[in-house]
């Protein structure tokens, strides 16, 4: 390879690093409230769901506990005594 091409990759690499580099934060300062905004908005909605999986699963518990508290308490008189 020519000095010359060496010399090119020497200086075009490094300056499409720094292009890329400030690109990249530009692009950030610009979208980023955007984004966590949407970001919080879809972290609340999971918070929500797992909230709600919470309350469906208790109340299931909650009824099945009283389910068999009722067959407990309807079951044979003989074996209450």
């Amino acid at each position: 390879m020519s000095s010359a091409a060496t010399a090119l990759i020497w200086w075009v690499v490094p300056a499409m690093g720094l292009l890329g580099a400030l690109g990249y934060v530009l692009w950030i300062s610009k979208f980023q409230g955007k984004y966590q905004q949407e970001t919080q908005r879809s972290v609340g909605q999971f918070q929500r769901f797992q909230d709600s999986l919470r309350d469906s699963q208790a109340r299931d518990i909650d009824t099945s506990a009283k389910i068999e508290n009722t067959q407990a308490t309807n079951s044979d008189p003989e074996i209450r005594q």
